[in-house]
């Protein structure tokens, strides 16, 4: 087990707070073919319970609870929408409102597989949105997951014309060069190519909201990946 993919951000008896890395599975998918963060848990505790989960690519803060009961009574909260969401992401573009709420309906894809859609017979579906900062190329947005469809931020983001950086599902899935922002950008001596600012699915589960078992009012937070930082300021730089 390394260090690097096990990042506790709160820990007691009853659940444990963790900041998934983008890449990783959140529990094992199928057809077991890799290693997801509910196995590197079940080695280290033997026992865990899922309260949530995470898409592979999104990176942040997901909960995973330590005893039945306590799985049950995550789980109480997730189902009756008393838990608060909100996650980060960098989307393509600037949005003509810079807050709002996303409400669209989402329901499988007819024909893909896998693919979410927005579709007037689909599971209503809520998301509110706040730009935080932007640039006409991207923007750093806050989300707030009122309901919990599967893709649902990624499915708004693409709906409302400004879909997620490298999101190969509901983007063009490109990564995120400095040379598409900076005018006068010269390849470093030491590099044949660029090395990208975000070659992953720019989206993160930053803050969680909620009351535990024994009462506490617990707000989680997992900080800001630093590549989203780091695109930030070069955006700053080069408005």
């Amino acid at each position: 087990m390394t260090k690097n993919i096990l990042v506790v951000i709160f820990e007691n008896d009853d659940f444990i707070a963790l900041n998934k890395p983008a890449g990783l599975l959140t529990i094992p998918d199928r057809t077991q073919s890799e290693r997801s963060l509910k196995d590197i848990l079940i080695e280290r505790y033997g026992t865990i319970f899922t309260v949530h989960r995470l898409d592979k690519d999104t990176s942040g803060l997901v909960l995973f609870a330590k005893n039945e009961a306590a799985h049950k009574y995550f789980s109480n909260l997730f189902e009756e929408r008393k838990i608060e969401k909100y996650y980060l992401g960098i989307i393509h573009g600037l949005p003509a409102n810079l807050s709002g709420t996303i409400d669209a309906p989402i329901a499988e894809h007819a024909i893909h597989k896998g693919l979410m859609t927005v579709h007037r017979n689909g599971k209503s579906s809520s998301t509110g949105y706040e730009v935080i900062d932007a640039n006409r190329h991207y923007s750093l947005v806050s989300f707030q997951l009122h309901t919990g469809r599967t893709h649902q931020i990624r499915v708004h983001a693409k709906n409302i014309g400004h879909p997620l950086a490298c999101d190969e599902l509901y983007g063009d899935g490109k990564p995120v060069l400095l040379s598409s922002i900076k005018k006068k950008f010269k390849l470093s001596r030491h590099d044949e190519e660029e090395r990208p600012m975000i070659a992953r699915l720019a989206l993160h589960s930053y803050k969680l909201i909620f009351t535990d078992i024994a009462g506490n009012k617990m707000e989680l937070i997992a900080e800001m990946p630093k590549e989203f930082r780091a695109l930030m300021t070069q955006l700053k730089k080069n408005g």
